[in-house]
């Protein structure tokens, strides 16, 4: 069995992460593989370290002919059982499959159109809802699956809360977002006004940085919220923290919340599909309404507050993740899949 990866992708971002711990994570448990992705720096050092040749593509418009004949090239060297393309750009780029005699399996994380896909002989949602939609599309059921993304349960200790001027005794909220519209950044701003000895630490990079740190300024947040840019070491901080603060509007699934269990800390949510699919309210973690800084600040402020629904969260969590959404258990998902599809003698 020889798998090629092929991701188009940001430099950062939560599909990239997903696709990373993905592959690496198959190859410690002995696939053969390669991956063809974007010319990032940190991503090609990550398959390096993870002893996975790896190629590069621009991965541009539809006229870029560079990408075309790179995948082919590929393709024709490495000779997989499967090619597997995540989200819909890589998938474009993909040479046709029966004149190469491999499995084509394309990857959504997203409630995205059949066009992109429509060459593929199956598809994987990270969630059932995007199995649905594939079905409710159109999509033959027998060749709609799911494979869900896991955690990497780092082992480095927290993150010293000295190291970012915060003090040790103050209830600590960590956001781990993209800066994006979509992520309800700003309705969390909002209510840390309303939770005055509360700390956040906001880590990621995006668009909207500029227009965030001047809503922090003018809500009067400055001396409370630290803005880290993007990190890599998500897991320590949410180790230092209290509680870990999930507000999107708009998340068709949210590592985020698999990584909070993974790390032992308790999750709110805003309701949006994925978090509301995922988390059983009450059990372990919180949802409260897209958009409703009130309910968020109550639901922040209970975790706070009530050390024994606290640990009731953690250790739910930890639960859920261990059963649906460690690695061994991806790992195990991704490798019956593959031989599931792949072709037969």
């Amino acid at each position: 069995m020889r798998v090629l990866q092929a991701m188009a992708g940001a430099r950062h971002g939560g599909a990239e992460t997903a696709f990373s711990d993905t592959v690496l994570a198959l190859a410690r448990h002995g696939l053969s593989q390669q991956t063809l992705i974007r010319p990032w720096p940190e991503r090609q050092a990550q398959m390096a370290a993870g002893g996975i040749a790896t190629g590069t593509a621009p991965f541009g418009g539809l006229v870029d002919i560079t990408t075309r004949r790179r995948f082919r090239r590929a393709v024709s060297d490495f000779r997989p059982t499967i090619v597997q393309t995540w989200m819909q750009r890589a998938t474009r780029f993909c040479p046709p499959a029966e004149r190469a005699g491999f499995v084509h399996l394309g990857w959504l994380g997203g409630y995205y159109g059949l066009r992109a896909y429509r060459h593929c002989h199956h598809l994987a949602g990270v969630t059932e809802a995007i199995r649905n939609h594939l079905t409710a599309a159109g999509w033959p059921p027998e060749r709609a699956h799911v494979l869900r993304t896991f955690a990497v349960r780092e082992s480095d200790p927290p993150v010293d809360r000295a190291s970012l001027d915060t003090p040790a005794d103050a209830p600590l909220i960590v956001a781990l977002a993209r800066l994006h519209q979509k992520k309800g950044l700003d309705v969390l701003l909002h209510a840390m006004v309303d939770l005055p000895q509360a700390f956040l630490w906001l880590a990621g990079e995006g668009p909207l940085r500029s227009e965030l740190e001047t809503l922090c300024q003018r809500l009067g947040l400055r001396n409370r919220v630290r803005f880290l840019g993007w990190r890599t070491d998500r897991g320590a901080l949410l180790k230092a923290a209290d509680v870990c603060a999930f507000p999107s509007r708009y998340e068709p699934f949210g590592t985020v919340t698999v990584e909070a269990w993974a790390h032992d800390t308790p999750i709110v949510a805003a309701a949006s599909d994925g978090p509301r699919a995922t988390i059983r309210h009450g059990e372990d973690g919180l949802l409260v309404a897209i958009d409703d800084a009130g309910a968020l600040v109550a639901a922040l402020a209970r975790i706070l507050a009530t050390p024994d629904l606290r640990q009731s969260l953690i250790a739910r969590g930890r639960e859920r993740y261990e059963a649906e959404y460690s690695e061994p258990a991806a790992v195990a998902a991704y490798l019956d899949l593959y031989h599931r599809i792949a072709p037969h003698d």
